[in-house]
């Protein structure tokens, strides 16, 4: 599915999470993070994932200090080994229309509304809180958190992981401005292809540098 388009929140529970929280009295914690708040363009994303306690998954941590390899094979595990998951996101068009924190904290709220398993406590990497339709259990706000918390940092890892892979789709459908390398980050080429070509329809134009690259391209009025 393109992320240009508006999803439905992703998510792929374990068999054995869907039953365990029948079989056994556990609280279950949702971990929360997002990633692509600073790229000038593609989707926002976020994960919530809720650890199993009887599965642990050693490693997990802030997916940006990890190499892409080993980013995927944990988010391989964790998928299957986490009690659920989901993941979502907030397209361009709604970071324009929000701004960068209202998109990322309405994708945090998606996704925590796409877990099979209702939790019942949220913990949220940075200082802000997704408002969550109908939860009304503590929400913890961890600055750090991916470091700090292992839900946290696995739901890093699992939006990281499927981030870049959407980006390597949009190189695909935008070729020329590199976003398989840079991932949408406002490196020196992705500037440079940026005044070259313009703005795709996958860059976010309330973002200054894209904003300026448009307005060079339009005729004076």
């Amino acid at each position: 599915m393109s992320p240009e388009s508006h999803p439905e929140p992703r998510q792929r529970p374990s068999a054995a999470g869907r039953t365990g929280a029948k079989a056994i009295a556990v609280r279950w914690v949702a971990g929360v993070d997002e990633v692509g708040r600073g790229p000038l363009a593609g989707p926002v994303v976020a994960a919530a994932v809720v650890l199993h306690p009887a599965r642990p998954i050693e490693g997990l941590g802030d997916s940006k200090r990890l190499t892409p390899r080993r980013r995927e094979q944990l988010a391989v595990q964790i998928r299957r080994q986490s009690a659920a998951w989901a993941l979502a996101w907030a397209d361009p068009g709604e970071i324009d229309q929000l701004n960068i924190l209202g998109a990322s904290l309405l994708a945090m709220s998606r996704a925590v509304l796409g877990l099979t398993i209702t939790p019942a406590e949220l913990r949220v990497d940075g200082q802000h809180a997704p408002r969550v339709p109908g939860f009304t259990g503590p929400v913890h706000c961890l600055v750090g958190g991916d470091r700090l918390d292992p839900a946290i940092g696995a739901a890093s890892i699992v939006a990281k992981v499927y981030r870049d892979a959407l980006m390597c789709e949009l190189d695909q459908r935008h070729p020329g401005y590199g976003f398989a390398a840079h991932k949408g980050y406002p490196t020196i080429a992705h500037r440079a292809a940026l005044a070259a070509l313009g703005p795709s329809t996958a860059h976010r134009l309330s973002f200054a540098p894209v904003r300026a690259a448009l307005q060079v391209r339009e005729p004076a009025a």
